[in-house]
């Protein structure tokens, strides 16, 4: 009872934390911690009250899609976008990412806003973690994220290696600001 009790009490401030509705119901606990005959009263009515509904989807990216941000997901595809911005003399950002990295997390959204900034400018998002991609990861040695690799004219003009927010808009200002 108590051990259940414990659970549940960690679960909710986990909860209240990530601002997320905790799982109340008994049959998401595992069946020896699922003895307790009700839920919390407590936890039920600060579940209902205070948090906001629990919609939820998840990603194979560090961060909700932006329109502006094209996400790649095989090697073919990428050496095919890679080819078209160097034959197309294309401006063009590739941002190299992974979901547990939380550098990544804190820039990803910065990133959404630079697509918006610069539509002329097309943003590539590349999931490390992804197997279909592990030879061109390789090739291009990404050993860190995030990192961003900026294309101007077809040709790569820079690259920034870390979350320097000031940096990237130093970047992306100097490159791509149209006159």
């Amino acid at each position: 009872m108590s051990r259940n009790l414990i659970l549940r009490s960690f679960a909710l401030r986990h909860a209240i934390r990530n601002a997320v509705r905790p799982f109340l119901n008994r049959t998401h606990l595992p069946s020896s911690l699922s003895n307790s005959k009700t839920t919390s009263l407590f936890a039920a009515t600060i579940a209902s009250t205070l948090l906001p509904p629990f919609h939820h989807s998840l990603s194979l990216c560090s961060a909700p899609a932006n329109p502006g941000v094209v996400l790649v997901n095989s090697e073919e595809e990428f050496n095919r976008i890679l080819t078209k911005i160097q034959d197309n003399s294309l401006y063009a950002i590739i941002y190299f990412t992974a979901v547990w990295c939380g550098p990544c997390k804190f820039i990803s959204p910065i990133v959404g806003e630079l697509s918006k900034k610069y539509p002329h400018v097309t943003t590539y998002k590349i999931d490390i973690d992804q197997e279909a991609l592990r030879g061109t990861l390789a090739k291009l040695q990404i050993s860190s994220v995030p990192i961003l690799h900026f294309f101007l004219n077809g040709k790569k003009a820079d690259e920034l290696v870390g979350a320097d927010v000031a940096k990237l808009n130093r970047i992306t200002e100097k490159l791509f600001k149209k006159d």
